[in-house]
């Protein structure tokens, strides 16, 4: 600091010509701000009191950039007021940042073991060993908030765990009928005419629901309805074309244009598709498929009160229709009512009992009714009948994990994890978690399928952390906790358990090191969720480290 104004020193820096032989940190802020336009930025500072090197008293350069949303990774060797220390022990005299640093980015810091270090990983780990180097004296700081805790900062293949198999990306509909010269239809998009008896099979299928209708002439056709395609996998779907037509053909042209509508998968087709609909149901008050879709359509622009009301009616004009009961069930999950959820599961599964769908939902149900023996049974048997459906096996997972059974909860959530394994970018265009379908994960919050796929998985990942902690795991727990905060930062749950394990590997191996990083993660917690169970012992937590790392 010259002046109240921070600097960079070179090795020829003169404090009296310190304009001319130091580099301002106000001005390095405004041209990384301004004039350099990269998606990810990368600046690591090793100097004495970089943590005191913004324009503006005291604060630190983290906080001074903090705006650039989350593209800079700013990561400074020491906090203010701090030296930055070297040692001749460290490779001929490397500063103690750098050293870490480098080794770091050479893997040491690839917690999940992913060959991929990222900028949160790497933030941790120098933070840690810093630390524990140099006996707390020296502190890196970097603001979490402001940067993407995805950034890749190095590539380093040797540190990955074995390889697995990439989870299979598609799957196929094999269709039989019922009568010879069905035409059948996979997303309004006529797939061929299926002959009576014989298989037909439609390979290379998006995962996730898709839209089927089989067609015969002169009578009633067979669908719209939805189908579930699993990655992998083979589903059979049977059409029964039985009812000779009755239904007004502007009508049907109404679903027909409103189904078209809904599967644009955007708000303002949601609307058209709204509209469409509800003039078919006007055409005909008692077209079920229409109030059907209707549901599913409200339920989409987030109107619960609308997607209630034609789920209801969907139901009441046609008793057995199990896929209306089955999506009505899971918007009522998703709105937090459990039990009312849990009334149409069971309507589906007396009438079939091997629908894999209903039981995954009650799986999902009864776990958060805290009943996890029958939330086991319920996904133990949906895995039996669709043994490549990621879903079932997290909320197996879960189960197991909170009646204690770690090590079979822990073979669950990865077979979740290998069977979800789908680019985050892919996952939300495909719709593998169609909107309307989502089953009490708070689609409210979310701006669409991908953030739903993101939740999903940094849950798995948070299980896998949690059994680890509960096995005195804590840096296999750390790792696991930090890669799922990758896909959801604002975990509250996931910052509690990283603050517990780095306060328990402190307390284990005797340095204080790793305090600062527990330290954060229980602030993290009360900044999210100051009212949760867990804030009470966060709270306290910070108290006691705060008063343990205060200079004697």
């Amino acid at each position: 600091m010259y002046r109240g104004k921070g600097y960079l020193a070179p090795s020829d820096f003169k404090l009296d010509k310190a304009d001319t032989t130091g580099y301002p940190m106000d001005e390095l802020g405004a041209v990384i701000g301004s004039k350099i336009h990269a998606k990810w930025k990368i600046l690591l500072t090793d100097a004495c009191h970089s943590g005191a090197i913004s324009p503006e008293d005291t604060q630190s350069l983290n906080q001074t950039l903090s705006t650039l949303n989350q593209s800079l990774f700013s990561l400074t060797a020491s906090r203010d007021r701090e030296q930055s220390f070297e040692s001749p022990d460290l490779q001929g005299g490397h500063g103690v940042f750098t050293y870490y640093v480098v080794k770091g980015l050479e893997g040491e810091a690839d917690f999940s073991h992913d060959g991929i270090v990222t900028a949160d990983e790497l933030a941790e780990y120098v933070r840690t060993d810093v630390r524990e180097a140099t006996h707390g004296q020296q502190n890196p700081t970097s603001d979490r908030g402001s940067f993407d805790a995805n950034m890749w900062l190095a590539f380093v293949p040797s540190t990955a765990a074995p390889a697995t198999p990439p989870a299979p990306k598609f799957g196929s509909l094999i269709f039989t009928a019922n009568t010879d010269g069905v035409e059948v239809f996979v997303d309004n998009k006529s797939i061929g005419v299926v002959p009576k008896g014989k298989p037909f099979a439609v390979p290379g299928l998006a995962p996730g629901q898709h839209t089927v209708k089989g067609v015969k002439m002169g009578y009633e056709p067979d669908g719209p309805r939805q189908e579930t395609v699993y990655p992998g996998t083979d589903s059979a779907v049977t059409i029964k074309i039985l009812i000779l037509r009755h239904r007004d053909k502007a009508a049907s042209d109404s679903l027909d244009k409103g189904i078209e509508y809904y599967q644009k998968g955007d708000a303002p087709n949601y609307s058209k598709a709204a509209g469409q609909l509800e003039k078919a149901l006007q055409l005909d008050p008692t077209y079920s498929q229409a109030a059907y879709y209707l549901g599913l359509t409200y339920s989409a622009l987030f109107d619960e009160d609308k997607a209630q009301q034609y789920y209801k009616k969907a139901v009441e004009i046609d008793p057995d229709y199990l896929e209306a009961h089955a999506n009505y069930a899971g918007m009522l999950l998703d709105i937090g009512d459990v039990d009312e959820a849990i009334r149409q599961i069971n309507i589906v599964l007396v009438r079939q009992p091997d629908h894999a769908v209903a039981l995954t939902m009650l799986a999902q149900a009864d776990r958060l009714k805290e009943l996890y023996p029958q939330s086991i049974d319920a996904a133990r048997k949906a895995i039996r009948l669709t043994p490549k459906d990621a879903e079932p096996h997290l909320w197996l997972g879960d189960s197991l994990r909170l009646t204690g059974e770690l090590a079979d909860a822990q073979s669950e959530y990865d077979q979740y994890l290998a069977l979800s394994n789908f680019d985050s970018h892919l996952a939300g265009q495909l719709n593998y978690y169609v909107l309307g379908s989502l089953f009490g994960m708070g689609k409210k919050h979310h701006a669409g399928t991908r953030d739903i796929w993101r939740e999903l998985r940094s849950l798995a990942l948070f299980g896998l952390c949690d059994c680890e902690y509960r096995q005195k795991q804590y840096d296999l727990a750390i790792g696991y906790c930090q890669k799922s905060l990758t896909y959801y930062s604002k975990d509250p749950y996931a910052h509690y358990a990283l603050g517990l394990s780095f306060m328990h590997k402190a307390v284990d191996t005797g340095t204080i090191a790793t305090l600062g990083p527990a330290l954060v993660h229980f602030q993290e917690v009360l900044a999210i969720n100051p009212d949760m169970d867990e804030a009470k012992i966060a709270r306290q937590s910070i108290t006691t480290i705060q008063k343990f790392l205060q200079p004697h």
